[in-house]
C-alpha cells in the first residue's frame, strides 16, 4: 500500500462530511493564514476530497445561516471568514487539538447550581447541551461538575446562554474522612467513557498503517501532504472534541487518548511542512498578499519542528 492508497481507501469507506470538512480545513489552514480566504481558494481546497463547487458553496451558505462563516463581497468575487462571535468557541475547540496533554488535578471540582425555578426550559436546555459539549456531567438535578473547569470559558458559556446571573457557580473539594466511596466510580458514574475510548482505539487503528507509510516513503508532495493533514485533524478533532478533558489522575490507565495524541501528533510533523506549501500556493491564486503561518501556528502539537 502506498500513501495515495491509503488516501483513497480513507476516502471511499469514511468519507467527511463536507460542511464538517470545511469547519475542519478554516481551523487548521486558514485561521493561521488570517482567516480570510476567497471562494475560489476554498473550492481548490477543498476539490481534492470530492466536494464539488455546488457542494461546498451549500456548505459554507449554511455555516453562515448557522452564524459560523461571515460573507464579504468584492465585486463578482466572494470571500469567508469566522465571524467574529463565533471565533472564541472556535479557537477553544481547536486549542485542545492540539494541546498537549497534560491537565492535572488540583483535588477541586466546579459546580454550576442551576436551582429548581431560576431559569426557563429553553434556558436550561441550552445550559444543559453547552456544558455537556464542555465535558460537564450531570452529578444530580441541576448540578453540574468538573474536576478541571476554564473558569474563563464557563464564563463566556454562561455569558453567551443568557443565564450569568441567574445560577450560582462555586468550587468544591472532598472532606477527609466524611466519605468513603472510591472517587474512580464517581467518576464512572458521571462520565461514560467507553464512547471516546472507542473513538480514540478506533482512530489510532486508521491512522497508525500510515505513520508506517509515511516513515518508510520519500518527502511528501504538496497537495497529498495536505490531504493527510487535513483527514488527520478531521478525524482527530472528530474524537478529540467528545472527551470531557478530565484531569490525567482521574482517567483509567493506560488512557488511549495518550497513544491517539502522539500518533496525530507524528503524522502532523511528517506533513504540516509540505501541507503549508500547498495551502500558500491555493490561497496565492486569488490572494497575492496572503500572509504566512503565524507564529502560534508553529507551537501546534507541542512545537512544530
Amino acid at each position: 500500500m502506498t500513501c495515495n492508497d491509503w488516501i483513497a481507501h480513507f476516502l471511499a469507506n469514511d468519507p467527511p462530511r463536507s460542511k464538517s470538512l470545511v469547519v475542519t480545513i478554516f481551523g487548521d489552514a486558514i485561521v493561521p493564514h488570517g482567516g480570510l480566504v476567497w471562494l475560489g481558494s476554498l473550492i481548490n481546497l477543498l476539490e481534492p476530497f470530492g466536494v464539488n463547487d455546488r457542494l461546498l458553496r451549500t456548505s459554507v451558505f449554511r455555516l453562515a445561516q448557522e452564524g459560523w462563516l461571515g460573507a464579504q463581497r468584492d465585486g463578482r468575487r466572494s470571500s469567508y471568514s469566522i465571524t467574529p462571535e463565533a471565533m472564541a468557541r472556535f479557537s477553544r475547540a481547536y486549542r485542545r487539538i492540539y494541546a498537549p496533554l497534560t491537565l492535572h488535578w488540583d483535588g477541586t471540582w466546579t459546580l454550576v447550581l442551576s436551582g429548581a425555578g431560576n431559569i426557563g426550559a429553553a434556558e436550561r436546555a441550552a445550559l444543559r447541551k453547552e456544558l455537556l459539549w464542555e465535558g460537564y456531567s450531570v452529578v444530580a438535578p441541576g448540578v453540574f461538575s468538573h474536576p478541571a473547569a476554564d473558569a474563563q470559558v464557563l464564563e463566556q458559556l454562561l455569558t453567551r446562554t443568557g443565564v450569568k446571573d441567574k445560577l450560582f457557580v462555586c468550587q468544591a473539594s472532598a472532606l477527609p474522612g466524611a466519605g468513603g466511596r472510591p472517587l474512580r466510580e464517581l467518576v464512572e458514574d458521571g462520565w461514560d467513557l467507553s464512547a471516546v475510548v472507542a473513538g480514540y482505539e478506533g482512530f489510532t487503528a486508521q491512522f497508525q498503517p500510515l505513520l508506517a507509510l509515511l516513515q518508510g516513503a520519500p518527502a511528501l508532495e504538496p497537495q497529498q501532504a495536505f490531504i493527510i493533514r487535513s483527514l488527520l485533524v478531521h478525524a482527530y478533532r472528530r474524537v478529540q472534541l467528545h472527551d470531557p478533558q478530565l484531569p490525567v489522575e482521574l482517567l483509567p490507565e493506560p488512557w488511549p487518548g495518550a497513544q491517539a495524541y502522539e500518533l496525530a501528533r507524528a503524522i502532523y510533523q511528517l506533513s504540516y511542512a509540505p501541507a503549508e506549501q500547498y495551502i500558500m500556493a491555493t490561497l496565492h491564486r486569488e490572494d497575492e498578499l496572503a500572509a504566512e503561518a503565524d507564529a502560534s501556528f508553529y507551537q501546534r502539537f507541542g512545537g512544530l519542528h
